[in-house]
C-alpha cells in the first residue's frame, strides 16, 4: 500500500532511511543480525533448558502460567486479547485504543458485517480501522481495513465461533514495544526493555518498479519473501519519485518491521506512568505494551500515548531483535525474563493461586495453531 506521506523536509543520507514524523532517524548499520530470523524453536532452546531447570527448583512445570493470575495461562498461548483488555478500568481503559470483539456465527455474512458496522458507529470511529484475530500471536492476521468490502472479505475467513477484534486506528504512527514488570510483592513496577518499532519504507525514484526498489534496498532486499505476496498488486508498478512506499503496516518483527534498542529512552516519568496505568489491570505483573506515541519527547514523559495491545507471558523484549544486538545479550534478556516468570508465579502460588495443568496448556496451543491457519496474510 502507498503511504500518503511526502518527504517534506527530511534530508536523508545513504546510511539513513525514511521514518515517520516523531521517530528518531534510523541508521541501518547491520542489515540483519545472524540470528535475527532463526526459527523460534532454535532461538528458544536455552529458554527451554532453563525452564526445565527452574521447574525442578520450584517444583512445578507450569508455575509461570500464574504470573498474571487473573488471565488464563498468564496469556501464554491460545488466550483471547479481549480477555485481558476487558479487565482494564480507569485511566488504562481510556489509554487503550477503542476496540470491541465480535464472534463469527452461522448467520449470513452480510448480516454479521452490517452488525459490525453498527458497532463501529457506536464505538465512535470509522475507516480506516484495524482488524485482528482475538487469538493469535506474532502479528498474525492483522489487517488495515479501509472499506466495507475489505471488512467483509477479511471476516469471511474467520471460522465459526472464533472472534475478531476491531480497533480504532491510532492517531500516531510512531510505535514502541515497552516490556513492563511488577513483582507481586511490590507496588512499584519496572520497565525492563524499550524498543522502537520502525515500519520499513522504500523511496520511489520514478523509474524503478516496487520489486526493483526492494531488491536494491540494503535490508529489504534480503527479506523479499516477507514482502512480495502482500504487495503483489503493486509489485511491478513504478513508484513516483520521492514517494515513500510503506512495506509493513503491522509493526511485527516476523513480518519485516525494524526494531531498535531504545532502553536509553526509559525515564522515571515513563516508568511511573506505566506503573500507574497498569494498576488499573487486576494482578497484572508481566508483559509488553505495544504503544503508539506522538514523539520521543512525549514518550519519555508518559504523555500522548495510545496502547494498541498488551502482550503477556509469551511476549518478548523487542530490543533483542535490533540487528546490532549480540546473541549473548539477546539470550541474556530472554533468560532473565523467563526467570522472572517463575519468580512471579512462585509469589502468586504463595498467595493461593494454583498452576494449571499441562493438558490445558497443550489444548490452548492446539487451538491457536488451528485458528492461525484461517487468517488472512498480515498487512
Amino acid at each position: 500500500m502507498r503511504a500518503a506521506l511526502t518527504m517534506q523536509s527530511q534530508k536523508l543520507t545513504p546510511q539513513q532511511c525514511y521514518v515517520s514524523p516523531g521517530m528518531p532517524p534510523l541508521k541501518l548499520g547491520k542489515t540483519t543480525s545472524f540470528f535475527e530470523f532463526w526459527p523460534s524453536w532454535l532461538t528458544y532452546i536455552p529458554v527451554a533448558l532453563q525452564w526445565l531447570a527452574l521447574s525442578v527448583r520450584y517444583r512445578s512445570l507450569t508455575l509461570p502460567l500464574i504470573a498474571n493470575p487473573q488471565l488464563p495461562l498468564s496469556g501464554m498461548v491460545g488466550i483471547g486479547k479481549s480477555e485481558l483488555l476487558q479487565q482494564a478500568s480507569g485511566e488504562l481503559e481510556h489509554t487503550i485504543l477503542p476496540w470491541f470483539a465480535v464472534e463469527k456465527t452461522e448467520l449470513p455474512l452480510a448480516t454479521q458485517v452490517a452488525a459490525i458496522k453498527d458497532q463501529i458507529d457506536a464505538a465512535g470511529f470509522t475507516y480506516p480501522l484495524v482488524c485482528k484475530p482475538d487469538i493469535g500471536c506474532r502479528g498474525v492476521g492483522v489487517k488495515l481495513i479501509k472499506n466495507d468490502n475489505e471488512l467483509m472479505v477479511n471476516f469471511n475467513l474467520y471460522p465459526a465461533s472464533s472472534k475478531m477484534v476491531v480497533q480504532k486506528l491510532a492517531d500516531f504512527e510512531p510505535e514502541a514495544g515497552i516490556f513492563f514488570t511488577r513483582n507481586p510483592d511490590e507496588s512499584q513496577g519496572k520497565i525492563i526493555s524499550l524498543a522502537l518499532k520502525y515500519t520499513p519504507y522504500v523511496i520511489g525514484d520514478g523509474r524503478k518498479t516496487l520489486a526493483e526498489l526492494i531488491a536494491s534496498d540494503e535490508r529489504a532486499g534480503t527479506l523479499t519473501h516477507l514482502y512480495q505476496s502482500r504487495h503483489k498488486a503493486n509489485w511491478h508498478n513504478v513508484i513516483p519519485a520521492g514517494e515513500p512506499y510503506r512495506l509493513v503496516f503491522s509493526a511485527s518483527h516476523s513480518k519485516g518491521a525494524i526494531f531498535r534498542d531504545a532502553n536509553n529512552l526509559i525515564t522515571e516519568q515513563l516508568n511511573a506512568k506505566l506503573t500507574s496505568l497498569m494498576s488499573d489491570l487486576p494482578d497484572f505483573h508481566y508483559g509488553r505494551l505495544d504503544v503508539k506515541f506522538k514523539d520521543v519527547e512525549s514518550l519519555g514523559k508518559g504523555e500522548n500515548i495510545q496502547i494498541v495491545e498488551i502482550n503477556t507471558a509469551s511476549s518478548e523484549p523487542l530490543h533483542i531483535w535490533d540487528s546490532n544486538t549480540s546473541l549473548r545479550s539477546a539470550m541474556s534478556a530472554l533468560l532473565y525474563q523467563y526467570k522472572l516468570l517463575f519468580q512471579y508465579g512462585d509469589a502468586n502460588r504463595t498467595r493461593g493461586f494454583k498452576p494449571p495443568s499441562i493438558r490445558k496448556l497443550i489444548r490452548h496451543w492446539r487451538l491457536e495453531q488451528k485458528l492461525s491457519s484461517y487468517y488472512a496474510e498480515t498487512d
